[in-house]
């Protein structure tokens, strides 16, 4: 049996934030889905490091308050998802996680910041990740491809209301089994094949948006912020990104994300800048939007 007919281990965390290297977890849920038996699930709640901005607030329902009265210490939270988790994978489930450079990045840096020992440190998960595998198999349709809109595209289950850590779980876990479902060769590969697929498909997704706001107007030090990493950004990328924080620039470069070769001399700005290279060889400067042909 392929691994499309076993169970998965969902992971879903509703945060402080969209900054996976300073927000916090506010709840959490991991699951056990499908293969036949029934769902099981486990969630938390945390008491937030750091108060809950009125925006995440709107979109997940916890306020500071109601987090703090009913959640619990955060490195004991930590510490249990990431225990849930290694549970799982050492009982060879694959780790189904929705946009996982998120989920898994923001974890790995609470373990660190709280003292608790690193998913990372523990097991290396085969990781399936419905976003990544959405875009492969259907790159150029249009539209948004959060959760809500990726289940109403494959027909898959929310089975209560969006930004609920155990809903969005299973709902990740549907989603990965509809995708498989209906693209039979992705059920051909192994997880290991897959994941390493992933790691490919992601880097080369991420890239492409990256290319894609490099070259619109107003959008281009946009760019900047899109990481190429899957399925989390190492703390090593982090620190170096971090190191760097006042020059994006260097930040990129000292973290291996822009070769040195992307760097080429802007007449307009009068200074080396780092350029998105088109296909022909024309070059864009991220900084100003100045284009010049590839042999300039």
């Amino acid at each position: 049996m392929s691994w499309h007919g076993r169970p998965f281990l969902g992971l879903d965390l509703e945060t402080s934030g969209t900054d996976p290297e300073r927000d916090c977890i506010v709840t959490a849920a991991v699951v056990r889905w499908g293969g036949g038996r029934p769902t099981a699930a486990r969630p938390w709640i945390a008491v937030p490091e750091v108060e809950i901005p009125a925006e995440a607030e709107a979109v997940h329902g916890w306020s500071t308050a109601a987090a703090m009265e009913q959640g619990a210490p955060p490195d004991g939270v930590v510490a249990d998802i990431i225990a849930a988790v290694v549970d799982g994978v050492e009982q060879g489930y694959p780790l189904v996680v929705m946009n996982a450079p998120f989920d898994l990045t923001l974890l790995d840096r609470a373990a660190r910041r709280l003292g608790v020992r690193p998913l990372a440190e523990r097991v290396t998960p085969y990781v399936l990740d419905p976003r990544v595998l959405d875009k492969q198999v259907d790159r150029y349709r249009r539209g948004r491809r959060r959760l809500e809109d990726l289940c109403t595209h494959w027909c898959a289950s929310l089975a209560g209301p969006a930004h609920d850590s155990q809903v969005d779980a299973i709902a990740a876990c549907d989603l990965v089994y509809r995708i498989a479902k209906r693209h039979t060769w992705l059920q051909r590969k192994t997880l290991a094949e897959l994941h390493e697929a992933q790691v490919k498909w992601a880097n080369q997704q991420n890239a492409s948006f990256r290319d894609y706001l490099a070259r619109t107007p107003g959008r281009e030090l946009e760019a900047l912020g899109v990481r190429l990493d899957w399925p989390m950004v190492p703390a090593a990328v982090a620190a170096a990104l971090e190191e760097h924080r006042a020059d994006p620039l260097a930040a990129m470069h000292a973290a291996g994300e822009v070769d040195a070769a992307e760097y080429h001399y802007c007449t307009r700005e009068r200074s080396t800048r780092a350029h998105a290279v088109t296909a022909d060889g024309r070059r864009k400067c991220w900084g100003c939007g100045h284009e010049t042909d590839g042999n300039q």
